[in-house]
């Protein structure tokens, strides 16, 4: 990959519908030149599939966090099925040390924030968490 390609795909996450002649004209190149690098990036494996978004997948939350969680015994897959059902819960991560798993969870509020930990501690097999309020982003 050079930086067309990682500008290409760059312009594809900001709009993964442009046409060909929109990001032809937006990296500066032909059309035939974004078509031929985005057949190779597919045919490749570098780019490996396009999604839809919808308005709560990209929603910010107003308050974000990541909880570590320590699962008793061989509970992590019970738990990770349990936590992924969770409203507030946005993903769940298997880890491995002295987490089993992170959960990344994002709530309108501090309370519900709070309501949000406080179920996730709740969880048969969850017996130690930590919890981390997310303060910014950078890419």
């Amino acid at each position: 990959m050079d930086e067309l390609d990682n500008r290409l795909i760059s312009a594809l996450k900001q709009d993964g519908r442009a046409s060909l002649s929109d990001l032809a004209g937006q990296l500066g190149v032909t059309r035939s030149t974004v078509r031929v690098r985005l057949d190779r990036l597919i045919g490749g494996g570098e780019i490996v599939g396009f999604t839809a978004l919808t308005r709560s997948d990209v929603r910010p939350d107003a308050v974000r966090g990541l909880m570590m969680l320590e699962i008793a015994g061989r509970g992590a897959e019970r738990a990770l099925g349990r936590l992924t059902g969770m409203a507030g819960v946005r993903a769940v991560h298997s880890t491995n040390g002295t987490w089993d798993l992170i959960a990344e969870i994002g709530a309108d509020t501090l309370e519900d924030f709070d309501r949000i930990l406080f179920a996730v501690r709740r969880v048969d097999g969850v017996t130690r968490s930590e919890t981390s309020l997310l303060l910014s982003t950078r890419r």
